[in-house]
């Protein structure tokens, strides 16, 4: 949140907004730092992360507190985009999210045979092979979210 524009006195005034209830920004900064015993509600969250999302350049990071509050719970969690693809090109999509998928696989493979042939794993290489799943799991769930709209579609007929 410190990278927004505006920072808690914007975050303030838009929960003030939203909510209809009136919160200072001096409270709202003990909330996010958990002082006193206060905390900020999940649904207050929600709100600062749509805050975050209607600022310039806030989408790339808005979701970064549900993703670090997933790591701390042992959970994964991935930020998946919307599906771009027109209804009629949806199958189109899903058959080239399938082959995407596919290279992305032999990606992670190779990758990880190269960084293991020296029973070594180093920074960059752990890199390489993380940035891979991690665009593996971004088009696993972009295919599901395909293939859900594909039948939520056909049953709609």
């Amino acid at each position: 949140m410190r990278r927004t524009s505006g920072g808690v006195v914007d975050a303030a005034r838009f929960l003030t907004e939203r909510r209809g209830r009136s919160i200072h920004p001096e409270s709202l900064r003990a909330k996010l730092r958990a002082l006193k015993g206060e905390e900020i509600s999940l649904s207050m969250a929600d709100l600062l992360t749509e805050w975050m999302e209607e600022k310039e350049g806030g989408r790339a990071y808005a979701r970064d507190w549900m993703l670090a509050h997933a790591a701390q719970n042992g959970l994964a969690a991935d930020v998946v985009p919307d599906n771009e693809a027109s209804p009629q090109d949806l199958i189109k999509d899903i058959q080239a999210k399938a082959m995407q998928i596919g290279a992305l696989t032999g990606g992670v493979l190779g990758t990880t045979a190269e960084s293991l042939a020296d029973n070594i794993v180093s920074p960059t290489e752990r890199d390489k092979v993380v940035a891979l799943l991690r665009e593996l799991r971004t088009r696993t769930h972009n295919l599901e979210r395909g293939l859900l709209l594909a039948v939520d579609k056909e049953e709609a007929r």
